[in-house]
């Protein structure tokens, strides 16, 4: 069952921290909007900001807030438009552009641009949704619990939370959520706007958009057009609609100007958007845990994937089309687990924290007030329920990143387990023909072949690496039976299953309810899947949220503790996909030894990088043609083309497609990836090394007006030249509002939370 709010203790997997440092830098941490102008107002503005905390985040009237977008739940986007334009990363369309391409019309390689209106493509089940305001509820939940502990408190909690949102979501189209903030020790409630109807409008070929490909993700210097444009559309009053030829496109509060004359190195910059998930107060034991378990673990299972997978791509376009955004989607994760463990390793990470616990030990023993065991405790959970967590990992790897027929076999558990019951309630045909539908929609990017070769790649893995308690007996049967082998485990199982071929399954979904359920029942896929998912519930789960209930619990007084014991510290909230402010500046690095990043790349490096005929190095001929001539129009900054710039933002994922705004809250970039060293500032932060990487607003401007000849869209943005306007008061682009990640991907990402 799907929940308005979260907490810590009830999603055992929110896990919601802070970070501090002895040297807090004026980049490091991840703000909530709301408390700006208590908390950080004034080293912003230090910084080199000129706004005000209203002009950024405001209840009373229109501010920047208004113009950033959760798109599609997983990432970023901005309004660029007083017509609903959104600009989001290339990768967080990725899957809405596959699914329009098709050998006959690729998008994906030729890139897609909409002439007017009418030609831009609908996209089922993509949301794009707004905060409305951002309410501090912790005294309200805190008073309903006061004296409470455990259980208890939780359901006290529960209640009132459920309250407040009933309230804040009574009759006015809103939605309302509560999360936990500080491990629980705080409580904000988001109220928030969803759009229904969101359209493609343009995107660059991959050759621009993912630039680099596998090879450059995570590096610098990086020259990715990773951009992608979308239109948010409403109904005649401007309201959120489902999809409808009637809806007009969205009028918002505010659009986001585009500064036209580029960033110096050193320039202030900030960061706008929904950072998914860190974790900067992990103990000693907790980033060993990662370190030694779980980042190999997870590393090894999606490089026997991706092998796999990568060939047949290389071998078909059609293969190449239906697995493109499965493909993204993977890879992404495993190499920034690659790197993070590079870069905790190399930061002495775990050093760090025992050193930090030792002080944290003598603080606490000398206030008499809080117990100093806490890190100790913490660190007997991970050893006597790491198993649980590590049964977890196998899990999600293996069930939901593996090979799809064990997602796809177990959606029809119910008619096979229940066609009686269904049949006498008469759901049975409306079941079954849903189930059709679903076979269309799952074979159309499905190949036999590569996710028999899939599994074959991961289930000897799976069935060494993963604790015993979660490996269905099925398995080791075919283990014992073909003595570990993967092709002959996997050949055996694809050979006799129905799931993988759409023919059969639809030829069987023509049967009775009895005919139908007899063959599923004893289908080897289905017996895996179900395996899998009947031992996580009855070996798994209980101890599972058994251990992230009491870290939970031990969290938030070791969280408490610490910021009392360390008050003269600013502390922020980890992120958990809610709207934050981060800002910094425009700078390189020096991450290594003999090593220096230059704080901007240019359309230089593209044509010497270019390799004809390469997957992650091919250039379009256009592309090159302009280059060749120079002809970059009005979106050269000093003569060159600048592709992507470094800034000392502090960002994680979630933070694909957020603006970058310079000191005046105008857009000069998109953020879409960190460096390789940066990835440990989901653990632990360093000021020194940690860098974000955003695509350059002029070189996507510049694809979008030279390269693809789209001019019709950047008449609908605001170019701001400051250097024309300097005598000018500074003045916030907003107006009122009567003025003039794949529905699969979704669906994913809510079966995995159904697991925690």
């Amino acid at each position: 069952m799907k929940s308005l709010y979260r907490f810590a203790f009830v999603l055992p997997l929110a896990v919601f921290t802070l970070f501090f440092s002895d040297s807090l830098r004026a980049h490091e941490g991840m703000w909530i909007p709301s408390t700006l102008q208590k908390l950080v107002i004034g080293d912003m503005q230090a910084a080199g900001l000129e706004l005000s905390a209203e002009d950024i985040y405001s209840i009373n009237q229109s501010s920047i807030k208004d113009a950033i977008v959760h798109f599609g739940g997983g990432c970023t986007a901005e309004v660029i438009s007083r017509k609903g334009l959104i600009l989001t990363n290339h990768h967080c369309g990725y899957s809405q552009i596959q699914s329009h391409s098709s050998v006959e019309q690729d998008y994906l390689t030729d890139g897609f641009w909409a002439g007017e209106f009418g030609e831009e493509l609908p996209n089922s089940g993509l949301t794009a949704t707004f905060v409305v305001r951002i309410e501090d509820v912790t005294d309200a939940l805190n008073s309903a619990a006061e004296g409470l502990e455990g259980m208890e408190r939780e359901a006290a909690l529960r209640i009132q939370a459920s309250a407040l949102i009933a309230e804040a979501s009574n009759g006015n189209g809103y939605t309302a959520e509560i999360n936990p903030y500080f491990y629980g020790n705080a409580f904000y409630m988001v109220v928030k706007e969803t759009f229904r109807d969101v359209r493609l409008v343009g995107a660059p070929p991959s050759s621009i958009g993912k630039f680099g490909g596998d090879t450059d993700n995570w590096e610098w210097p990086r020259h990715t057009g990773d951009f992608s444009i979308f239109r948010i559309y409403a109904d005649a009053d401007n309201n959120p609609a489902d999809y409808s030829e009637d809806n007009v496109p969205y009028t918002p509060k505010h659009s986001l100007p585009i500064n036209m004359d580029g960033l110096k190195p050193d320039d202030y910059t900030m960061v706008f958007g929904f950072p998914g998930t860190t974790e900067q107060f992990l103990t000693s034991d907790a980033v060993a845990y990662v370190l030694e378990r779980a980042n190999p673990a997870r590393k090894a299972m999606r490089e026997a994937s991706l092998g796999v997978i990568d060939a047949a791509m290389l071998s078909s376009d059609t293969i190449r089309i239906q697995y493109a955004a499965k493909q993204s989607r993977i890879s992404n994760a495993h190499k920034k687990w690659i790197g993070q463990t590079m870069g905790l390793e190399r930061f002495d990470a775990l050093a760090k924290k025992r050193k930090f616990e030792e002080e944290y030990r003598e603080k606490a023993a000398a206030s008499g007030e809080f117990d100093p065991e806490v890190p100790e405790r913490l660190g007997a959970l991970y050893e006597e329920f790491g198993d649980y967590a590590f049964a977890r990992d196998y899990l999600i790897e293996f069930y939901y990143y593996g090979p799809e027929i064990f997602r796809f076999a177990e959606q029809f558990s119910d008619v096979a387990q229940h066609y009686d019951s269904l049949s006498d309630a008469g759901l049975l045909e409306g079941q079954i023909e849903k189930l059709k539908a679903s076979a269309e929609r799952h074979f159309k990017n499905y190949n036999k072949a590569t996710d028999s070769r899939v599994m074959a790649a991961q289930l000897p893995l799976f069935l060494n690496g993963c604790p015993e308690l979660l490996v269905p007996p099925v398995l080791r049967d075919y283990e014992r039976k073909f003595k570990g082998d993967g092709l002959l485990m996997a050949g055996e199982i694809y050979k006799n299953t129905v799931f993988a071929d759409k023919d059969e399954l639809i030829k069987l979904l023509g049967k009775s309810g009895k005919g139908i359920s007899k063959t599923i029942l004893k289908d080897p896929a289905y017996l895996a899947a179900t395996g899998m998912i009947d031992a996580y519930r009855d070996e798994v789960m209980e101890g599972y949220g058994m251990f992230k209930g009491a870290e939970g619990e031990l969290m938030r007084e070791y969280v408490k503790a610490i910021m009392a014991l360390f008050p003269d510290k600013n502390y922020w909230p980890d992120a958990n996909s809610t709207l934050r402010i981060t800002f910094g500046k425009m700078e390189g690095s020096k991450p290594r030894d003999a090593m220096k990043y230059l704080p901007y790349s240019t359309l230089e490096g593209i044509a010497q990088k270019y390799i004809p005929g390469h997957r992650d190095f091919d250039v379009h001929e256009r592309l090159l043609e302009l280059h060749s001539e120079r002809d970059y129009g009005k979106y050269a900054t000093d003569g060159e083309l600048r592709v992507c710039f470094l800034g000392s933002n502090h960002t994680t994922g979630g933070n694909s497609g957020s603006p970058a705004l310079d000191a005046r809250g105008h857009l000069v970039g998109l953020n879409f990836d960190r460096t390789w060293e940066s990835t440990m500032s989901d653990i632990m932060f360093n000021p020194e090394i940690c860098r974000n990487i955003m695509v350059d607003i002029k070189y996507v401007l510049f694809i979008v007006d030279k390269f693809a000849g789209a001019s019709h869209l950047i008449d609908e943005m605001e170019l701001v030249y400051a250097s024309a306007k300097a005598d000018a008061e500074v003045t916030l682009n907003t107006h009122d509002a009567d003025g003039a990640v794949t529905d699969k991907d979704r669906k994913l990402a809510k079966a995995i939370d159904a697991v925690r």
